[in-house]
């Protein structure tokens, strides 16, 4: 059915083309809403009624072409009212979105200021109607519910950029453990780690300039076969890490923080603790042989803060991955067992009392969540928001980095953990650095047998990253349309700009506005077209993917458009000329 073959129900002017109305899911109960324009000048709406909520939105098609959400994937144009469906909660997504224009602009862009409640959000073109409908259906809302919208603005990130500031959930700051490359065992390693193979790669990453390392799956017992079914006791495998503490001390002494993979809310039935649990995990096949424990169920929250304070304090650790919290989201609008009725609920009770709980043994530690849990909601409880898994895709992690980073209220954002064929041609492995340039890179590779090419390659691209850090996670991003998939990149912070091009687009450059430029070429062209504005560049330096300067005469680059040669997978370091 479409919406417009719902009740209806009348509908009142919001801001700009937006218009508004608002019903409960009560029989006999009304609500209110008021707005008030804030300092900042966003539209603060309040709904006044307890319960469940159907918040309706509207907008006129006009120029309409895309629509983005956190929890978009590849669906970003304007679908059909009966096509568009997503289901938030704190652990998945967030009641946030964007409809957005040709040339970019931004229609309608909001945001609830409550990222707890359990949410069904149904979106895209009513086909009766040549509108454009956001439809909320907020269960268990308190009073008031609040939504905060952004007016009419240039460009998608600039609307999400007023409602992050709106949101307010900045931390006091992100720990710099959080703000260096990673090494990661998964893809490297698959489950086959022991000892002294990760202790050897850690080396190695340190040398290049890590300052963190993930053990991911299979360093537990029964951790093989891909599967999930002995979780849940969360030992270590003596086979291969007889004295797992000292293995991490001797890590660590290589000045790398030492963080391990674990699913507190994962259950397999080969675990020793699952005759104890399983009455708490009714629902099984949320992952390949293993069941879901139900975090409403105070015994469940227990195991998982028990979990996680028991590894960081008994091993030394710097901090935990922690996988696959979405999965809870299978009881999401059941009737609750325990002493909290709803899921999102309770996943905000269970990551304060584990934050708190870990941060007691190990201050600062580290804390790492994945998409779709990444949204403003977690930013009280994780230090690293990574991309969902994308293995040797770097198109995916270019968009799902930037995706993150539209919303991150706080937090780094980190890149799913890259991969390449070590057999195949630098630039095809550099371009993997390249996609993931805009956030925190996590490398995967087994290090030990890259080429020396390979290894090169690697060096250098880190340098850069690292010496591009402030810009890149701390300048102000503009990565266009989202149904572009972000051709064109720019991260600026004060005099210093870097823009990222992986596809064959005019490149504008503001030569008033930046003095040193960095162009990064993420195409399969040796050359990037130009269009500088507000006086002229010279390319100061060149460099093809693996990190070899390329010498050439010193150019003077516009005003107007010109052509610049860069290698593929090369960049290139601009300066005003004189």
């Amino acid at each position: 059915m479409t919406t417009a073959g719902l009740v209806p129900a009348p509908t009142e002017p919001l801001l700009d083309d937006v218009r508004l109305a608002v019903l409960t899911g009560t029989p006999g109960v009304s609500a209110r809403w008021e707005r008030s324009t804030q300092p900042d000048g966003t539209e603060l709406v309040e709904i006044h009624s307890g319960g469940e909520l159907e918040i309706r939105l509207s907008v006129p098609l006009g120029d309409a072409v895309g629509f983005w959400h956190p929890d978009a994937g590849w669906t970003r144009t304007v679908v059909a009212d009966w096509a568009g469906l997503a289901h938030v909660s704190l652990v998945s997504g967030a009641v946030a979105a964007c409809l957005y224009d040709s040339s970019g602009a931004s229609m309608l862009a909001f945001a609830a200021l409550d990222p707890v409640p359990e949410t069904t959000m149904r979106y895209g073109v009513s086909e009766e109607n040549k509108t454009f409908v956001v439809h909320l259906r907020v269960t268990a809302a308190r009073s008031p519910y609040r939504l905060v919208f952004a007016p009419a603005s240039s460009s998608v990130a600039t609307a999400m950029r007023t409602l992050r500031g709106a949101l307010g959930r900045m931390p006091a700051g992100v720990p710099e453990g959080a703000r260096v490359p990673v090494y990661s065992t998964w893809y490297g390693f698959s489950q086959a780690v022991e000892a002294s193979a990760v202790e050897a790669e850690a080396g190695l990453a340190a040398e290049l300039g890590c300052g963190a390392i993930i053990l991911d799956d299979g360093w537990q017992e029964l951790g093989t076969g891909r599967g999930y079914h002995g979780v849940g006791d969360w030992r270590p495998d003596p086979a291969k890490f007889p004295d797992f503490a000292a293995h991490v001390a001797r890590v660590r002494r290589t000045g790398l923080a030492y963080l391990v993979w674990v699913a507190p809310l994962l259950l397999g039935p080969e675990a020793d603790c699952f005759a104890e649990l399983s009455v708490h995990a009714p629902v099984a096949g949320v992952v390949p042989g293993a069941h879901a424990l139900d975090p409403r169920v105070p015994e469940v929250r227990r195991h998982a803060v028990d979990t996680c304070v028991r590894l960081v304090r008994d091993y030394g650790l710097d901090g935990l991955k922690i996988d696959f919290l979405e999965t809870v989201m299978a009881y999401a609008g059941t009737p609750s067992p325990g002493d909290i009725a709803d899921v999102g609920t309770a996943m905000r009770v269970l990551l304060t009392e584990l934050v708190m709980a870990v941060e007691a043994v190990r201050p600062g530690a580290l804390i790492e969540f994945r998409q779709p849990y990444v949204g403003p909601g977690m930013t009280p409880f994780g230090t690293m928001l990574r991309a969902n898994d994308c293995p040797a895709d770097a198109v995916a992690n270019r968009v799902r980095t930037i995706d993150i980073g539209l919303l991150a209220a706080g937090g780094a954002v980190h890149s799913d953990m890259l991969m390449w064929d070590p057999a195949g041609p630098v630039r095809s492995a550099a371009r993997q650095l390249i996609g993931a340039l805009h956030s925190v890179p996590q490398i995967s590779a087994r290090l030990g047998t890259l080429s020396g090419e390979h290894r090169r390659m690697l060096a250098f691209w880190l340098e850069r990253w690292c010496e591009l850090r402030a810009v890149l996670l701390d300048g102000e991003v503009e990565p266009g349309r989202p149904d572009e998939l972000y051709p064109v990149v720019r991260a600026a912070l004060g005099e210093r700009c870097v823009v990222s091009v992986t596809a064959d687009r005019v490149v504008p450059l503001d030569a008033r506005r930046h003095a040193k430029v960095t162009v990064v070429n993420g195409t399969a062209s040796g050359r990037l077209v130009l269009d500088v504005d507000g006086g002229a560049l010279r390319a100061v330096r060149i460099f093809d993917a693996g990190g070899s300067r390329i010498e050439q005469s010193d150019r003077r680059l516009g005003p107007g458009l010109c052509v610049l040669d860069v290698p593929p997978s090369g960049l290139a370091d601009l300066e005003v000329a004189p």
